[in-house]
């Protein structure tokens, strides 16, 4: 891991953990205060910044490679203070190593980082167009628009940062973000906690932070006028005073006050390198009769490969009549077929849109092509398997597909405007 250490040697650490997109360098206006009272320790995300490029595909990994870090250096008991992904790494640390924590700083975060469908969908993006939509779209996102205006060079700075990351580190931690949910999980958070967020953060804002202040029994909430999703870095010193406060006044002594746990949960457990774009949260469909773990999972491959969205809408329109059948495509397509470790699923995705075009099922096309991407199919490889289909399925079936899955290409790659 690579990570910079600012501040006196024998001071205790405080840990600053990056965004998504972002360096160390987002923290650059806190040190020189910080480091006077604590051993301030930054570190950048995988493939970000120059860090080594391994990806990470769940926010527990990040967190434990940190720890791994730590522990190299010797340091026991931390404060930690994280913006977004890297309050998604404070928060997980806080549940599945609570003795290490001494204090804890969300900064922009939320227990669930928007949808799953969401982040595939940004996967898909960068896998197709590289990072330059998400560049390009950065200040927006991150700023003000009064501050974008009036700070050209560092506008142009947040916009170099995202140009520079390794494309498949950036969508690893998209997948670990599609993966992240703790709602339920926010009463077990037991240190100190200073919730702080930019009044006008349009991606997680006021009501995310309000969300967290609600679930974890000692916390706080901080709201910094004039800033957004980058609030340490748009408000420099209103974040520096509010973090100096917080963790001045609220440093535990978690090794002595919380004992190590026996067993740690993994909150976000790595997943199989079978897609780029990964797992949504298991979450419980209606109108399903099933029950049990292996049904449960079945829900969940069926989520992740076609989307929280056109399940959601399955769901909906089921009824007594429907329902049963349903939950046989669930149970038998989802639960026996797809869990299967023989194939990946990239090439199951090819098995299936060659079946769909062979049987001329083209109603199933553009919901198996949108997975298909998703499963890390790029448009070229999607393009390749038609031209096979065309060959040996006919060129009729196969031009009704290509103009099928030319229209979802478009609507799932087109970068936002």
């Amino acid at each position: 891991m690579k990570y910079q250490v600012d501040g006196p040697e024998d001071a205790p650490v405080l840990v600053l953990g990056p965004s998504l997109g972002t360096t160390w360098h987002m923290w650059d206006r806190q040190v020189p205060e910080l480091s006077q009272h604590w051993r301030v320790f930054r570190y950048d995300l995988p493939g970000h910044g120059g860090a080594p490029a391994h990806p990470a595909t769940a926010v527990g990994d990040l967190a434990d490679r940190l720890l791994a870090t730590l522990d190299g250096l010797g340091v026991q008991r931390f404060g930690y203070a994280g913006c977004s992904i890297g309050g998604a790494i404070g928060a997980d640390l806080a549940l599945r190593h609570p003795h290490r924590v001494a204090s804890l700083a969300l900064v922009a975060a939320s227990p669930r980082f928007g949808s799953a469908d969401e982040f595939r969908q940004r996967g898909v993006i960068v896998r197709t167009n590289g990072l330059e939509p998400m560049a390009r779209t950065a200040p927006e996102r991150w700023f003000t628009p009064g501050f974008a205006a009036a700070q050209p060079a560092i506008v142009e700075w947040a916009v170099q940062m995202v140009r520079t990351t390794d494309p498949g580190c950036y969508i690893a931690a998209c997948e670990a973000l599609a993966a992240f949910d703790i709602r339920t999980e926010l009463g077990r958070i037991g240190v100190p906690t200073l919730v702080l967020v930019g009044a006008e953060d349009q991606v997680t804002g006021p009501a995310e932070a309000r969300t967290l202040v609600a679930g974890i029994p000692d916390a706080r909430l901080a709201l910094v006028p004039g800033a957004s999703h980058l609030a340490p870095v748009e408000q420099p010193a209103a974040v520096s005073d509010l973090l100096l406060m917080h963790f001045s006044t609220s440093w535990q002594d978690t090794i002595a006050a919380i004992p190590a746990p026996p067993v740690a949960p993994a909150l976000s457990a790595p997943v199989l390198p079978v897609a780029e774009i990964a797992p949504a949260a298991v979450r419980p469909d209606t109108g399903a009769a099933g029950g049990g773990e292996a049904y449960a999972n079945a829900v969940k491959v069926r989520r992740e490969v076609l989307g929280d969205a056109h399940v959601d809408t399955v769901n909906a329109s089921a009824d007594a009549f429907t329902e049963d059948f349903e939950e046989l495509v669930t149970r038998y397509a989802w639960g026996e077929i797809w869990t299967r470790e023989g194939l990946d699923r990239r090439t199951r995705s090819c098995v299936t849109l060659t079946a769909l075009v062979a049987s001329g099922r083209l109603e199933g096309l553009a919901a198996h092509t949108r997975a298909a991407l998703r499963n890390g199919l790029t448009p070229a490889e999607i393009k390749e398997v038609l031209l096979q289909t065309a060959v040996y399925c006919g060129i009729p079936a196969a031009g009704a597909a290509f103009a099928i899955a030319r229209s979802v290409i478009q609507e799932e790659t087109t970068p936002p405007a």
